[in-house]
Formats: structure tokens, sequence, C-alpha cells
């Protein structure tokens, strides 16, 4: 790789910068790369997302029953687990998830063909690695992970849904009337952009973790577990910065 005889804290920015470029230039990757990309990070993934989410949710809603039903209050349940469902709970767990599965995956693969010297190969042929394997990559995450904000959104309201209605005996019907009336549109704008930034993060981590890995085995799992470690730490301080914004914009 070229970017190999920068220093090493350039080497992110450079990297970053040519993903830029490459997403305002001509798109040179195959489109069935794009779609098995965007299948394995979007439909695959439902199955773990459903379970993580309704989790939360039902986490949620035990805990805040807990706490509220000695004030007679059980119903505000509802708002407890929408807010915190919608604004941080549903774009935080589904990108720590896809941190560990789809991140890892990226650099799994990306440091096989380093290993493999797939990658020379393609510069070899003249063919840029990060616009013919990081673009598909990072535009699949980016678009994919607000479907899948929505999807976690609706699943984690369910698995409150269920507590609110075991454990308090809320009608349903109350109980989403209730979630409704304490929703706006300020709390899904702000996990939908949430969404939109981790995607990206996880998918810039893990390619660029996998393009810089050592040509040998060792350096495959070592990418790998860099790209988990860095994209959850990641995602866990950009929520930090996020709360700073949405307090000082009063959102």
């Amino acid at each position: 790789m070229r970017f190999l005889a920068l220093p090493l804290p350039l080497r992110p920015v450079a990297f970053f910068g040519n993903v830029l470029l490459s997403a305002f230039g001509a798109w040179r990757f195959r489109r069935s790369d794009f779609g098995r990309i965007a299948a394995d990070a979007s439909a695959r993934a439902v199955p773990i997302v459903t379970i993580v989410n309704v989790l939360v949710g039902a986490i949620l809603a035990f805990v805040g029953a807990v706490q509220l039903i000695k004030f007679g209050a059980g119903i505000f349940v509802a708002d407890l687990v929408g807010i915190a469902v919608a604004r941080e709970m549903a774009a935080v767990i589904t990108a720590v998830v896809m941190a560990g599965r789809t991140g890892a995956a990226f650099a799994a693969e990306l440091a096989t063909m380093q290993a493999n010297e797939e990658i020379d190969a393609l510069e070899v042929l003249g063919i840029d690695p990060v616009e013919f394997l990081v673009l598909p990559r990072v535009m699949a995450l980016v678009l994919m992970m607000p479907l899948l904000y929505v999807y976690a959104c609706a699943t984690g309201l369910i698995g409150g849904l269920l507590v609110g209605a075991g454990m308090l005996g809320l009608p349903p019907s109350a109980y989403v009337e209730r979630t409704l009336d304490a929703l706006d549109w300020s709390h899904l704008g702000l996990g939908m952009a949430k969404s939109l930034v981790f995607g990206a993060l996880i998918a810039l981590t893990g390619c660029y973790q996998g393009l810089y890995a050592e040509r040998n085995a060792a350096g495959v799992g070592q990418a790998t577990t860099r790209a988990v470690v860095t994209g959850i730490v990641g995602v866990i301080a950009l929520d930090a910065v996020f709360a700073l914004c949405a307090n000082a914009l009063g959102i």
C-alpha cells in the first residue's frame, strides 16, 4: 500500500481522504460485490439485531417498572423505553453488534487478501484497492445502518411492551399510545444521525485495519481484534459527543 510510507499518525487521515475522493469519483467496484456486502450487513444481521434489541427493551422496561411502580406511575415505563430506545439504545446497541459482526468480517477479509498478496495484484493491474474494496463496504454499511436502526427501534419497543403488558398489566393499546405521545421526530432524527455516523465509523475502521494488517495468519487475527475494539470504543466515544451536542442544542 502506498500509504505505508506515511508516518503512522497520518495514515488514517490519508486513508479517510482517499475514501472521500473515491466516493465522489467514478465508482469502479463490482455491483455484485456491493449487493453481497449489503445483504450481509442487513438481512443476514436481522436475527442477532432482533434478539439483542428485544432483550434491551425488555431490560429497560423491567428496571423502570421496578422503580416507577413504587410511585404508581407504571404507565411512564412507555416513556422511558420509547425515548431511551429511540435516542440511544437502538443506535448504540446495533452499532456494537455490527462492529463485532460486520466490522470484524471486513477486517478479516481484507487482511486475508493482504496476506495472500491479492491487494498487491490489484495495484499491479492499476486498480485502487480503496476504490475497489473499501468504498463498497463503506457505502453498504452507511446505507444499511439506518434501516437496521429503524428495525431496532421497533424490536426494542416490542420488548418493552412485553414487559409492560406482562409485568404491569398495562393494556397494549394504552402502552402504544403513551409511547407515541412521548416520542417526537427529534428523538428519531438524533438516533438516525447516530446510525449513519456509526455505520461509517465501523466500516472505515474494519477496512483500515484489514488493509494495514501484517502479511501472516497472526496479522489477520490482530487486525480483526483491533477492528472490533476500535469500532466499539469509537461508537461509545462518538455517542458521548452526540450527547454533548444534543444537550448544547437543546434536543
